[in-house]
């Protein structure tokens, strides 16, 4: 089941001719998740060919350049013919401010907009297999991460064992895999226990958005595939990095090393380092054993299940 990112906008707060600011989308089995939506998104869109079939926007604060994207992609979706109803998740204390996003300059879109409200460690979006949850992160305004967590996998059966058991080949099987207990013609009953084997984790995305290093972060999935962290400055400004509420690439692969993370996407590089990402990366390594990348605006990562 694919589960693909696709990096929209990797910079901060000032564009570069090479970054955009923020922008995720997130693509699994058909259905598109947006995190974070900065100016000029809806075009970043349509070069990357995401498309625009998201039912979710998913805001880490409300700074400028994280949102206001938000606005041109709505009425881009109205002048499409929209019916579907989008949610805009935010943080606490930020519905005013979403609602003026959606409605600005007098913009009335012709299918429902729903805005929510979350905080750390709650459930902005429940799916079928997988859930998308808050975390708290420590910038100088009202902010949370997300984290995409799948549902565990059921554990592989052992077809093999089964035969030995007597089970016939068929719907038993299934059935077993389901983890109901069947009875053969002899009436021994097989357990699922005896066949399938323990469960298999999902995949895991953590997104931070805008932040300092925290806890939050580490505890926000178990051993996260990918963690993308704010990495606004190298320890060259490591002093600016703390006053401005960002982090550092060293701080972004030390939360990383913690959380038992796989791979690392260091985002949202300040405009100081355009085209010079050596030191980024440099400082990372040092740290970080994973997989660490700098990814351009438009890079698509296809995460695969863990080999478990």
């Amino acid at each position: 089941m694919p589960l693909r990112v696709t990096f929209l906008g990797t910079g901060g707060a000032v564009p570069t001719t090479e970054r955009n600011p923020s922008g995720i989308f997130v693509a699994r089995e058909g259905e598109g998740l947006l995190f974070d939506a900065a100016e000029g998104t809806q075009r970043q869109m349509m070069r990357f060919g995401t498309g625009f079939s998201i039912a979710h926007i998913f805001v880490t604060h409300l700074h400028g350049d994280h949102v206001l994207g938000i606005p041109g992609l709505i009425q881009t979706m109205d002048f499409n013919d929209r019916e579907d109803a989008l949610a805009i998740h935010g943080p606490r204390g930020t519905r005013r401010e979403l609602e003026s996003l959606v409605h600005a300059l007098g913009n009335r879109p012709s299918f429902p907009v729903r805005i929510s409200e979350v905080g750390d460690g709650d459930v902005a979006y429940r799916a079928d297999e997988f859930e998308v949850r808050a975390f708290a992160t420590d910038h100088d305004t009202r902010s949370v991460g997300y984290a995409l967590v799948e549902d565990d996998r059921k554990g592989r059966f052992d077809r093999e064992r089964a035969e030995e058991l007597g089970v016939p080949v068929g719907p038993k099987f299934s059935r077993l895999h389901e983890g109901e207990s069947v009875e053969l013609e002899d009436g021994t009953v097989v357990d699922p226990e005896q066949v399938v084997g323990d469960p298999r984790p999902g995949r895991a995305i953590v997104y931070t958005g805008d932040t300092r290093p925290t806890a939050a972060t580490i505890e926000a999935a178990d051993d996260p595939d990918l963690l993308i962290h704010d990495a606004t400055f190298a320890d060259d400004r490591a002093d600016r990095a703390a006053d401005t509420a960002h982090s550092t690439a060293r701080q972004a692969a030390e939360i990383a090393n913690r959380a038992g993370a796989k791979r690392l996407a260091l985002m949202h590089l300040s405009s100081r380092y355009a085209g010079d990402v050596s030191a980024h990366l440099e400082e990372a390594r040092e740290v970080f054993s994973g997989e660490v990348f700098v990814p351009d605006d438009g890079e698509t990562l296809e995460l695969e299940y863990p080999d478990v």
